[in-house]
């Protein structure tokens, strides 16, 4: 178990320095994963740059993923189940735009601008407080391989095994420190795991610019 984001942080960043990476770009999921990030961004004198998604919610139940919404406002879709529910081109476009509109509001509240960070012939890494489903790490991950970056990483506190496992296939390297078995939640694996304010991440957002700059 970790005290906080901080300190996970911070044992993650241990384990990325060892590797002696060439050109990281750290993508950290707001607004858990920005607070993960910053003390790997300390160790790897590197900036901390946001990966903003948003989740498409089925129609008829909104806690169910059938797409991803990225930041460049392209979207990756669960094809089958997209097909399965018959939902019209229409109606999909204009679901894709609404998420799409909330991409780049909180685009533009993180970092000031609505463009999606330079990724290609860098080592992409995606940062966040941890996994549960993996869903929109997923529909991150494909989007990423269309930006060509020369490597995909991911780094998290905690994930699921069997989650690890499967995201294992599809980038060049996971860093999960602890893979709990069963596992019920992320919070659950930490001594404190408040909600991380949109003030918090514009103030280490700011930092890191400027520490980089």
């Amino acid at each position: 178990m970790f005290k906080d984001r901080m300190e996970a942080g911070e044992l993650l960043a241990e384990r990325l320095m060892a590797l002696k990476l060439d050109n990281p770009c750290l993508l950290a999921v707001p607004r858990g994963g920005i607070v993960i990030a910053q003390p790997i961004a300390s160790l790897l004198h590197s900036q901390i740059h946001v990966l903003v998604t948003r989740k498409i919610g089925h129609p008829l139940n909104s806690e169910v993923a059938i797409g991803v919404v990225m930041s460049d406002g392209s979207a990756i879709l669960d094809s089958q189940v997209v097909a399965g529910i018959g939902i019209g081109k229409h109606e999909l476009n204009n679901m894709i735009s609404e998420e799409y509109k909330e991409v780049q509001r909180r685009q533009i509240l993180y970092t000031g601008s609505a463009e999606p960070p330079p990724i290609k012939d860098k080592t992409a890494i995606i940062i966040d407080d941890g996994i549960a489903t993996g869903y929109t790490i997923r529909g991150a991950i494909q989007w990423l391989k269309q930006e060509q970056p020369c490597k995909i990483m991911i780094a998290i506190p905690v994930a699921p095994p069997d989650i690890v496992k499967e995201l294992a296939k599809e980038v060049d390297e996971v860093i999960c420190l602890i893979q709990p078995e069963p596992f019920w939640a992320v919070g659950m694996h930490y001594e404190e795991f408040p909600q991380t304010t949109d003030k918090e991440v514009a103030e280490i957002l700011h930092l890191s610019q400027f520490c980089h700059n």
